[in-house]
């Protein structure tokens, strides 16, 4: 008595807390549907890959910005003072001959200030590959969006397989529960025939056998399913300590079948991934139109104005205005190679389209294969545990008629749980 009175003491000292408070609870499970655990998974604060896309449509806007820029006029303003000297000789003039015309000139110049003041103007007039390179950027956002949907849709069915990947996991716990009752119960009346003497002992020990096996799988379920649970709180960027309440189960309801061709139709249409890439393919073509049109002349005007002099009471205002204009005729090869790049992009481009379609239409058929035969499981899978459950029913009463022993009913035991595991499976398949 007097230990734990003392124990008691060292907790309150230790913790700061009072003996009659109540105990803290742990936190609330978080109920979660399906419906829910995608719209959390699609929030910019949920799965990383959306956060990722959404960065990424950031950052092609802000390039085609840039590419814009350059369409722009560049206005700028510039002072400067300066305090010079000159070395005439420096610059060419023979100390030999500084006498011209009975006028001495000094061989060193200065110091004398220079002033300056001015502002500068330019502005691309004409340059058709800037203005091609400005519509590729725009089409940049364009990929980038599609590749946030398509990021969005990926994410979606991450969440979603492993949504239902958690509750096969809460159904094999359920199973593997239901299992160990009856393995409770068939040990149970092991125990009662030994007892009244129309048993051996081996049936008893045959018995907990099973029993151990059944528990062994429990323990494996639960392990799994904390592991699924923890796997969809990282996907939805949620606190791993979160508990989950998993409001949707596995669900056997039929709908109907498309085609092919409507399925595959759809796919096309609603793919936003296959957007991107064709939206990808289209601007590989606008950048080599771009590269072949820099062989073309560009315009440039340019204007400054300022003022400028030796002492800042007596600057004089000057100004400078022109056109230029700039013809490519030799980069040593570089426009050439640009071309040459921008037409393997192109290749490239084409060819991730076609597989890319390919790649859809083989997971269209696929997957109306599946689902076909996910339906028929289902029904072979709802079969199979119905007569699984009646060889049982039909066992244990010969067992406990003494007709039988107990591996007949160890067996039909073993059945229902295979049996059981099936029709779980099979329902995981076709959710």
């Amino acid at each position: 008595m007097r230990n734990a009175t003392l124990v008691s003491i060292v907790f309150v000292l230790f913790t700061g807390d009072v003996l009659s408070q109540a105990p803290r609870e742990g936190p609330q499970p978080l109920s979660l549907s399906l419906k829910r655990a995608i719209e959390v998974a699609l929030t910019p604060e949920g799965n990383p890959q959306i956060q990722l896309a959404e960065q990424g449509i950031k950052l092609a806007q802000a390039r085609a910005d840039q590419a814009r820029a350059a369409l722009m006029p560049d206005f700028e303003g510039s002072v400067n003072a300066q305090n010079l000297t000159r070395n005439l000789a420096s610059i060419g003039f023979p100390v030999q001959q500084n006498v011209i015309n009975g006028l001495h000139i000094p061989d060193f110049v200065g110091p004398y200030s220079l002033y300056d003041a001015r502002i500068n103007l330019s502005q691309n007039l004409i340059d058709l590959s800037l203005r091609q390179r400005l519509r590729a950027s725009r089409g940049a956002i364009g990929v980038a969006t599609a590749e946030e949907q398509s990021t969005k849709d990926q994410v979606a069915g991450q969440v979603a397989k492993l949504y239902l990947w958690a509750v096969r996991t809460n159904a094999m716990v359920d199973t593997a529960k239901a299992n160990v009752a009856l393995a409770e119960t068939l040990l149970k009346s092991a125990e009662d025939k030994r007892t009244a003497g129309v048993a051996l002992a081996i049936e008893t020990t045959r018995a907990q056998v099973q029993l151990a096996n059944t528990r062994q799988q429990l323990l494996v379920a639960e392990d799994e399913r904390v592991r699924t649970h923890l796997n969809l709180l990282k996907a939805l960027n949620l606190d791993l300590g979160t508990p989950l309440d998993l409001t949707d189960g596995l669900t056997s309801q039929t709908f109907a079948i498309p085609a092919f061709e409507q399925a595959m139709a759809d796919a096309a249409a609603s793919r936003s991934d296959y957007r991107a890439q064709e939206q990808r393919e289209a601007n590989a073509r606008m950048t080599y139109h771009a590269s072949e049109l820099e062989r073309l002349p560009s315009i440039h005007g340019i204007a400054d104005y300022g003022s400028t002099g030796t002492q800042l009471s007596r600057i004089l205002p000057t100004r400078t205005m022109g056109i230029s204009v700039n013809v490519p005729v030799f980069d040593g090869g570089r426009r050439k190679a640009r071309l040459a790049e921008s037409t393997v992009t192109i290749r490239r481009e084409e060819i991730r389209s076609r597989d890319l379609h390919n790649e859809i239409e083989l997971g269209v058929r696929l997957a109306l294969n599946r689902l076909q035969s996910a339906e028929m499981q289902i029904r072979t899978a709802q079969e199979g545990m119905k007569l699984a459950e009646e060889e049982l029913a039909h066992a244990l009463r010969r067992y406990e008629s003494g007709v039988t022993t107990s591996p007949e009913t160890t067996d039909a035991q073993n059945r229902v749980e295979r049996a059981r595991d099936n029709y779980t499976d099979a329902l995981f398949k076709y959710n």
